[in-house]
């Protein structure tokens, strides 16, 4: 990964997560939000299909190259999390999970349809890199589910026992946990049977990057957290006990 692609990855999360957040202090709604959390989840799992080779002081890592995407996603948990409860964000992750269902669905319906003459090198190409690997494809959904609603828990939780102080805590805290979790799911289930050494190399790189990826999103975290609360008397909504039930 070149800076100039770490640079366009920087004004991106800005940009949408700041539109999300200032949608959701103009008309007090996740809609937004929502659909960005889902159009980022989507992205990652077509990315996915790519692997990338992402340099570092310690070494060269290969992971898929829908991983600045995917670690995205758990800045907007949090971003919703933070102003609408856990009960918001856990609704959020249902709908991508569906979300994540219907578009594999219709994609390997697409991959079905016979290839028109003309443009047969073309559907070959398309149903090699969209073609599904169930195993994997699973392996990916397990992994989002528990990741990300670990994730929420541990904000709501941490939230909770801070009484709403040390914001970069509870983002911190919430997020690195559950990569992790996310992480040794994914590659465990996916590559099982690949050998120990390979997995554990393939899973400490994952790790590895979305940590880095998970502390720098922290400021961004802060600037969306201004945007949403700045000015504004502020409930909390994490209503815990009665999300606990």
């Amino acid at each position: 990964m070149t800076w100039g692609i770490f640079i366009l990855w920087a004004v991106g999360v800005t940009s949408f997560t700041l539109l999300g957040s200032l949608y959701a202090r103009r008309y007090e709604r996740i809609d937004l939000l929502v659909g960005l959390y889902v159009a980022f989840v989507l992205t990652a799992q077509v990315l996915a299909t790519k692997l990338a080779l992402f340099h570092s002081p310690i070494g060269s890592f290969t992971v898929p190259a829908g991983v600045l995407v995917f670690s995205v996603t758990f800045l907007l948990t949090d971003i919703v999390n933070e102003r609408f409860g856990r009960r918001e964000t856990q609704r959020m992750i249902f709908i991508a999970f569906i979300a994540q269902i219907a578009m594999t669905f219709f994609i390997w319906l697409g991959v079905q349809f016979e290839p028109a003459p003309l443009r047969a090198l073309e559907a070959e190409r398309f149903d090699a890199i969209f073609g599904l690997l169930p195993r994997i494809t699973l392996a990916s959904w397990l992994a989002f589910i528990v990741s990300e609603n670990i994730d929420a828990y541990l904000y709501a939780w941490f939230k909770r026992v801070t009484h709403e102080k040390h914001l970069w805590m509870r983002n911190a805290l919430s997020t690195l946990p559950a990569l992790a979790v996310d992480s040794a799911i994914f590659v465990t289930l996916a590559f099982w049977g690949a050998g120990s050494a390979l997995i554990m190399s393939a899973i400490i790189g994952q790790i590895m990057i979305k940590w880095v990826i998970g502390i720098i999103n922290i400021p961004f975290m802060y600037l969306n957290h201004v945007i949403l609360t700045r000015g504004k008397h502020t409930p909390d909504r994490v209503l815990w006990d009665e999300g606990s039930e």
